[in-house]
């Protein structure tokens, strides 16, 4: 809820009175490519997608990306990239493998792209089960494997262990798509950056993912949806070979490459100001900052609130969530709230997710309002 700072609508007023927001500019195709519609903004696009693949690790000239309409279009990229690579590879499409705890637009998804969902158990704290992962691709063993593992799960805020994933998928053809829609956007500016890394400090050569979707809304606050999809320019080359199969438009001199042909050129520019390293050291203060307040509300809770049970996944987590307040609560906060089965019981639960507009004025007053609500039931 915190509006971007005054140097973003600046950037944005100089982009409009260049023209950029005022008359048709397409990011149609390849923005690696050179584009036969002369007003577009590929130039922004490729900065901020090489500015951002440092922050990922991914290999220096051997980066590709996009800026897309949303994180679920920048899943769907994703998994249509893996679909199309591990049929062009094997000859038989691949199942799809997540969890229950994964974003519901990846059912949505696997249900676009035709293809046979494999649901993998989770671990207690809604992680990706990975040794359940393991028997499942046993059974399934006649199908590539596309693996959707999320960063930061929608509702616990687990995160799915990629390199276990990894050492499980050994000797199986496959993809692993990342969904890090909120989660990409802060942990690369913390201790747990190695998380979302494409490349392995320990070894360069190891490769921990295929793909990775950011949401540019979320963390970040831009004010409209949009989100990032980045790959390397090798996995894309070879995807583009069987997408050149598809269709290979001659007008405009290459194939896109991506599912959505006009694309908004006005984002790419806007966007671009939060790949700089002014906006990036703000959002190293707004990461530490959000970590240290979910910190200081999970104690808290624990502390005056142990009856509503709250629980972190882990240290890389910015939600909590814990059994379901009064509606007012729930209402004045805006909580998401789901039916949840721990210990073997359902209850009503809710969680709080603490952004960088949340800062300890903000946390007085709701652990305030959770005690009158607690007195209030008593």
């Amino acid at each position: 809820m915190n509006t971007p700072s005054p140097e973003f609508f600046a950037w944005r007023q100089e982009l409009l009175e260049s023209g950029i927001g005022t008359f048709a500019y397409n990011n149609v195709g390849n923005p690696f490519k050179d584009s036969p519609i002369p007003f577009n903004t590929h130039d922004f696009e490729r900065e901020l997608i090489l500015n951002f693949g440092k922050l990922f690790a991914f290999p220096p000239n051997n980066t590709w990306g996009f800026l897309s309409n949303s994180g679920t279009d920048s899943n769907m990229h994703g998994m249509y990239m893996g679909r199309t690579l591990l049929k062009g590879r094997t000859g038989v499409f691949p199942k799809v493998y997540f969890t229950q705890e994964a974003h519901y637009s990846i059912q949505i998804l696997r249900d676009l792209l035709g293809l046979e969902a494999v649901f993998v158990q989770t671990l207690a704290d809604g992680g990706m089960d990975a040794n359940d992962l393991q028997h499942k691709l046993a059974d399934n063993c006649d199908h590539p494997a596309l693996v959707v593992a999320t960063i930061g799960t929608t509702f616990k805020g687990a995160v799915d262990q990629i390199d276990r994933i990894q050492q499980v998928l050994k000797g199986h053809s496959s993809y692993l798509h990342l969904d890090a829609a909120l989660f990409g956007g802060y942990l690369p500016h913390t201790a747990h950056a190695s998380e979302l890394l494409y490349q392995s400090k320990s070894d360069p050569a190891a490769i921990r993912y295929d793909s990775i979707a950011v949401s540019c809304h979320k963390f970040f606050g831009f004010p409209s949806p949009a989100g990032l999809f980045m790959t390397t320019q090798s996995r894309f080359d070879e995807f583009n070979e069987f997408f050149s199969q598809i269709h290979n438009p001659e007008y405009i001199h290459h194939v896109p490459g991506t599912i959505t042909c006009s694309r908004d050129a006005v984002k790419p520019a806007e966007f671009y100001f939060f790949s700089t390293p002014s906006a990036m050291a703000k959002q190293a203060e707004d990461a530490l900052a959000m970590l240290q307040n979910t910190a200081y509300l999970m104690a808290q809770m624990q502390s005056h609130f142990s009856h509503l049970q709250p629980i972190r996944a882990n240290e890389l987590s910015n939600t909590l969530y814990f059994r379901k307040p009064s509606d007012r609560i729930v209402k004045k906060y805006s909580l998401a709230t789901m039916r949840l089965e721990l210990n073997h019981q359902k209850q009503d639960y809710a969680h709080a997710m603490v952004m960088p507009h949340v800062d300890r004025k903000v946390l007085t007053e709701f652990l305030t309002d959770l005690d009158q609500d607690s007195v209030t039931r008593l």
